[in-house]
């Protein structure tokens, strides 16, 4: 019998005050440099160059943050007295021939947009920093708490564009719970569906043995598919065998 596997988000603390609707900028499909992009309103946060397509040109990664002053807020209670709830767009854009530069990503919802000021940054400061020889990249989502909730999460997904997909072709994800000490490591190949999920505790230097399993579903999936990032399930079937098929 297969078994689905489903794994909750960490739970994140509940904000006490309300946030302000954010409409979200169309991004240009064509600009002549990758800051040209950039929409009024928000601020280049990172960039990174390198080759996401099958050409020699040079292509860039954008995170996008928009610069409202509205949305830094007063906090009276746990956390950082002003708390900046504006949010993070992803961007990829891809040189062209003729020297300009075009899109082909824009997703604002794979990074959450911060919500609680007990909650640290959910964008780790080396995330989505470089893209590698083979044409991915990956980038990392952090969960942590100073009151709240005993987890902790620190989440990496990794991509490579296909078309017009911006394709999932690796998830890790390694969940701690303060408390009991608790480890559960998980990792995904999107690729062939293999994955692995595997125990562990603070307590122990040597981790416990990879069960292996595999994903319910080898549907390709692209970034828009996720949505927030650490709320993300990925389905996997448990497999009652040592190694991997």
């Amino acid at each position: 019998m297969l078994l689905v596997i489903a794994y909750c988000a960490v739970v994140r603390p509940a904000h006490a005050f309300e946030l302000l609707e954010v409409v979200y900028p169309p991004i240009a499909e064509r600009a002549a440099t990758p800051e040209a992009f950039v929409p009024a309103g928000w601020r280049l946060e990172h960039s990174a160059r390198g080759r996401l397509n099958e050409d020699d040109r040079e292509d860039a990664l954008l995170v996008l943050r928009m610069d409202a002053a509205a949305n830094v807020v007063d906090n009276t209670g746990f956390g950082p007295d002003r708390f900046d709830t504006n949010p993070r767009m992803l961007v990829a854009v891809v040189g062209e021939a003729d020297g300009s530069w075009r899109r082909v990503m824009a997703d604002h919802a794979l990074v959450p947009r911060p919500e609680a000021p007990v909650m640290d940054d959910f964008l780790r400061d080396d995330a989505g920093s470089a893209i590698r020889p083979n044409r991915t990249w990956s980038i990392g989502l952090h969960s942590w708490a100073s009151a709240g909730t005993w987890s902790t999460r620190e989440v990496a997904y990794t991509f490579r564009l296909e078309g017009d997909c911006m394709r999932l072709i690796g998830y890790d994800d390694m969940h701690l719970h303060r408390g009991s000490g608790e480890i559960t490591t998980t990792s995904v190949n999107y690729l062939n569906g293999r994955a692995w999920v595997r125990p562990g505790s603070i307590a122990d230097d040597t981790p416990g043995p990879k069960q292996w399993t595999r994903l319910a579903s080898k549907a390709r999936i692209c970034i828009g598919d996720i949505r927030d990032g650490l709320s993300f399930n990925p389905q996997l079937v448990e497999m009652r065998a040592p190694e991997p098929l």
